[in-house]
């Protein structure tokens, strides 16, 4: 059987969690000023200047255009082995008290 295409392969979930929390996290208003969020850069004598989201991914070309991803990937994993789901093999951004990324020690939310 043939694998299927990039464009119609399926979404992990851990994937299309992330789609969602970010455009939950969107919705909420920051991506109507998504230009004053991004950071300035300074001139070497201390003035701040605006600069475009090219600019931006130009200075930054370390950070992958799936990087975020591969950081929620790995937060889990390293959750996991401090404080123990309730539920084991189950993985998800979106999960709710022992299940919740937001976890700690005690039981409680962050």
């Amino acid at each position: 059987m043939a694998e299927p295409s990039p464009a119609r392969r399926p979404v992990p979930l851990i994937e299309s969690e992330l789609y969602f929390l970010i455009a939950r996290y969107l919705s909420a208003g920051p991506c109507r000023r998504a230009a004053q969020l991004l950071p300035k850069r300074l001139d070497w004598e201390g003035n701040e200047h605006s600069r475009s989201y090219e600019e931006l991914v130009l200075s930054n070309k370390h950070v992958a255009p799936d990087h975020l991803l591969q950081i929620c990937q790995r937060i889990g994993p390293m959750l996991d082995k401090e404080i123990p789901p309730s539920i084991s093999r189950v993985t998800s951004l979106l999960g709710a008290g022992r299940q919740s990324l937001l976890r700690t020690a005690k039981g409680t939310l962050i």
